[in-house]
């Protein structure tokens, strides 16, 4: 009887692995948190939890309906070593930095920051029509060889990004 070792068998299913679905190992449940000027928001997962979602740092979801939650924002802020990932839902956010960078970024759109050696900046979230605000920000971790790099900055607009779109009308 012949068998597989185990490195075949690991093997065999990575190739496979991007067509079939996995199991979700955890689910994690946010919690309240009070961060910025005064933002109501939940923390996905962040410090304490950090080290087993390496390189990520934090996810936050910034999600109201009531504009007191979140209109304090996150004025002006220093930032080194991280990327922040920031996906807009709905509303707009403002935003500006100490390399003179500014703009909005709407539903759909998304800002992503190098802060590398260091930079400064603010994003005032502010609601849609309804007074909704929906999104999330995710901090990634800088390797090593990175982390002293040029700060840079760059908004991708909602048609930059692609769709895929699933069957059942997920996308």
């Amino acid at each position: 009887m012949t068998g597989k070792t185990g490195a075949q068998k690991s093997e065999r299913q990575s190739k496979g692995a991007a067509s079939r679905t996995r199991p979700v190992c955890r689910v994690l449940k946010g919690r309240p948190v009070l961060e910025g000027a005064g933002v109501n928001l939940r923390r996905i997962f962040g410090h304490s939890q950090a080290p087993q979602f390496d390189p990520f740092l934090l996810l936050d979801d910034f999600r109201s309906h009531q504009p007191g939650d979140y209109l304090a924002g996150f004025p002006w802020h220093p930032h080194r070593g991280i990327e922040t990932i920031t996906y807009v839902l709905a509303g707009e956010v403002d935003h500006g930095d100490s390399l003179g960078n500014q703009g909005v970024i709407g539903p759909g759109d998304v800002q992503w920051m190098t802060a590398g050696s260091g930079i400064i900046h603010q994003e005032m979230p502010r609601g849609d029509s309804r007074g909704w605000m929906e999104g999330f920000q995710l901090w990634a971790n800088l390797p090593a060889r990175s982390k002293m790099m040029a700060p840079r900055y760059r908004d991708v607009r909602a048609d930059q990004i692609p769709v895929v779109r699933l069957g059942t009308g997920w996308r």
